[in-house]
């Protein structure tokens, strides 16, 4: 008995790390999208993708997915030293993601602006 309980416990717990849902930072709240290239002023440092796992939620694509991807994405900019992401694009859904649960992703161009 004692064996299964270690056991389903373990599983709970692994099971859990499968799906991540990243909240902002407080560093990650101070950077911002834009849709017009940064000026000359301004440093790129990099591309970057953010990730939101949804392979146990269920989600997927849309919503909740997508603002957990651009979470992650903005926190990982201001890791970098930035403060604005430039052309950030999500990967379109393709014919799986209507069948399972597939990661959403965003990607962008990291700039560190005055």
């Amino acid at each position: 008995m004692r064996v299964h309980l270690v056991g389903l416990s373990l599983a709970a717990l692994l099971l859990a790390g499968c799906s991540t849902h990243h909240e902002l930072s407080a560093s990650g709240q101070s950077v911002t999208f834009t849709d017009k290239a940064p000026g000359s002023e301004c440093q790129l440092l990099g591309d970057i993708t953010g990730s939101q796992s949804n392979w146990l939620t269920g989600a997927g694509g849309e919503g909740s997915s997508l603002r957990g991807a651009a979470n992650d994405l903005r926190n990982r900019a201001a890791a970098m030293g930035g403060n604005v992401i430039y052309g950030a694009v999500s990967p379109t859904e393709n014919f799986w993601s209507s069948f399972v649960p597939v990661d959403s992703k965003m990607t962008g161009q990291v700039y560190k602006c005055p």
